[in-house]
């Protein structure tokens, strides 16, 4: 049985319950919840587990059940057991053999869209324990958010269709189904990106992959219209690392792009040179000078004194759930050109950018346990045929918008 849909839907609450019970009516009986990651399952579904067991049911630890954080086991008093498991695939045990030998009567598996189908499959193969005993058949419940992995072929499709096997079950489960969930938890679901808001508000399996774009394809378009008010003037560097890379420089009044400059094959001093004549031709204050500082961007970075270093794949800002800085001032950039408030003044590279933003996408969107992500520099660069150079100078203004005012996003 898959028990999916949006977040908030009690998907785990209602795994750990159906395991407590289980264990209560059938003395003697064992079963595995299961996740990806062990250290995952108690960072998370063991708390749950905890919860249910002593608010909802009443039970005390170490005089109903006790568990055991090193055997990674949960022993009841009546002699039922829960075996806490990890199902990643390692490449070392490509066939779980970690699991051989295990005779169990059921299992929950947590997250189901993060394990592979081969290791529920060798899971369901161990459900056999005391089944005849009871007269009960093998039972795995499975818990999941929209994904486009097997789960949607093999539960969610045919149950679209009408065409789901007699031992399959799928049951939808949406975050308003939890008559216990706080409005202020629903708030937050409703302010995700669109793809985040399909998926876990609205628990719509059929959301569109090309929705993993980041930028809209008109407000792309939009950017070269726009008006807007002036403000603080910053200057963006991203500097080439490669032959076929080009070193750009971004004049900046506010959020508008007011200048662009594209040298290739240039030398430190000549970028150094061109960075401190448009600072002083401007009034740009140093510490609005930002310059990438992976590579030879470093020796740029320390020929203008007081300007800001941009390290690509350092720390997301404020602790958010970005893989990186990088990607955080992306969707951040994302975010503004989405709402109409950047516009690209100097047009002579109007195509290129356009290019650029358009082919940048989140990356492995049906993780929700994992730091948000794009696609890879170098899947950008196969896409385009070169290097996103603009497009990173133009990502950078992001980072004072994000150290300064910035809002909190709730992935």
């Amino acid at each position: 049985m898959l028990f999916g849909g949006g977040a908030g839907g009690s998907k785990t609450f209602t795994g750990c319950l159906w395991q407590i019970q289980r264990r209560l009516t059938y003395a003697g009986t064992r079963s595995v919840i299961g996740r990806s990651k062990l250290k995952n399952l108690k960072a998370t579904t063991l708390n749950t587990f905890f919860e249910v067991a002593q608010d909802f049911c009443g039970l005390k630890p170490n005089e109903h059940f006790t568990y055991n954080a090193q055997d990674s086991t949960i022993t009841f008093f009546n002699d039922s057991i829960i075996y806490l498991k990890d199902l990643f695939l390692y490449p070392s045990d490509p066939d779980f053999t970690s699991l051989g030998g295990l005779e169990i009567t059921d299992a929950f598996v947590d997250e189901c869209a993060e394990v592979t189908q081969k290791a529920v499959n060798i899971l369901n193969s161990r459900i056999r324990f005391k089944l005849d005993k009871y007269n009960l058949i093998p039972k795995t419940l499975m818990t999941c958010n929209p994904t486009k992995t097997w789960l949607y072929s093999e539960f969610y499709k045919p149950y679209k269709e009408d065409r789901m096997q007699d031992h399959r079950k799928f049951i939808q489960s949406l975050v308003r189904d939890n008559t216990e969930i706080s409005e202020h938890y629903i708030k937050q679901l409703e302010k995700l990106d669109k793809v985040s808001r399909q998926r876990l508000l609205l628990g719509d399996w059929e959301y569109n992959e090309d929705d993993a774009l980041l930028f809209d394809y008109d407000s792309i378009h939009d950017m070269f219209t726009n008006k807007l008010e002036g403000g603080l003037k910053y200057i963006t560097c991203d500097v080439a690392r490669f032959g076929s890379d080009k070193t750009i420089i971004i004049l900046w009044n506010g959020l508008t792009a007011e200048k662009i400059v594209s040298m290739s094959k240039s030398a430190v001093t000549d970028t150094i040179q061109q960075i401190k004549k448009m600072s002083a031709q401007n009034g740009v204050q140093r510490s609005h000078i930002i310059v990438d500082e992976d590579g030879v961007g470093g020796g740029v970075k320390d020929g203008i004194s007081g300007c800001k270093g941009f390290v690509n794949g350092s720390k997301a800002l404020k602790n958010e759930n970005f893989q990186n800085l990088k990607t955080q001032c992306f969707f951040k950039l994302a975010e503004l050109v989405n709402e109409g408030k950047v516009a690209v003044k100097d047009k002579t590279h109007k195509q290129t950018i356009i290019e650029e933003l358009e082919v940048i996408k989140r990356d492995k969107i049906d993780k929700d346990t994992q730091k948000l992500s794009i696609i890879p520099k170098d899947t950008i660069k196969t896409l385009l045929g070169r290097s996103p150079d603009i497009a990173d100078a133009l990502m950078m203004r992001m980072w004072y918008e994000v150290k300064g005012n910035y809002g909190v996003y709730a992935f």
